[in-house]
């Protein structure tokens, strides 16, 4: 990154300073990423600005040894079960908008909105998920997609287990099945996934 791209980049937004970013800089060397990180730091100090010291870092990305989030995803190196000591980088919803979504769901679920129909319950479920699987459906979200739609049909047995007066167990899959769960329409993540091209690393 040089000086002159950078003020071209303003330029083109048509303001003095840009707003605050998040900047993701892939190198092949230790070297190279903190001399790139030195050069980063230089050139926001000409415009009055820092890099934050808690959220700057180097990771090494090589056969899977650690990863990084961004933009709400997180990013690792996976290694290929087809080809083996071949590494693709793939990502999925980081552990922060994993705690979001099941926090948003746990709200729509609340034992407060009892009073109100199981329909009506599902319509503001499915507003949260459909949003939130949008953003979240490009990449390698297979996994966590299924997490949340599990979560999901155990919220909604509790809430219809205290809706009609039900002991609730942790076997509530014999009553609320999910025959059950798919009668009342609730939006599914799984196979919503819409996997990006990757490009296999040694």
């Amino acid at each position: 990154m040089s000086r002159e791209v950078h003020v071209r980049f303003c330029e083109s937004r048509g303001v003095r300073f840009p707003p605050a970013t998040l900047l993701v800089i892939l190198c092949r060397t230790r070297p190279q990423a903190e001399q790139a990180r030195r050069l980063v730091a230089e050139i926001l100090a000409t415009l009055g600005l820092h890099l934050h010291p808690d959220k700057t870092r180097i990771v090494r990305l090589t056969k899977g040894r650690q990863g990084f989030d961004f933009l709400g995803f997180h990013h690792h190196k996976v290694e290929s079960w087809r080809w083996r000591r071949r590494y693709y980088l793939q990502r999925w919803p980081a552990t922060r908008a994993m705690n979001a979504i099941r926090a948003k769901i746990r709200e729509a679920t609340d034992r407060r909105y009892v009073g109100h129909s199981l329909a009506w319950i599902v319509g503001n479920l499915n507003r949260i998920l459909r949003g939130w699987g949008a953003y979240f459906r490009y990449g390698n979200s297979a996994r966590k997609f299924a997490d949340i739609d599990s979560y999901v049909h155990e919220r909604l047995a509790i809430f219809a287990s205290i809706k009609h007066g039900l002991r609730y167990h942790r076997n509530w899959t014999r009553r609320f099945t999910w025959a059950w769960l798919r009668g009342l329409g609730v939006y599914r993540l799984s196979g919503g996934v819409r996997s990006g091209a990757a490009h296999a690393l040694r």
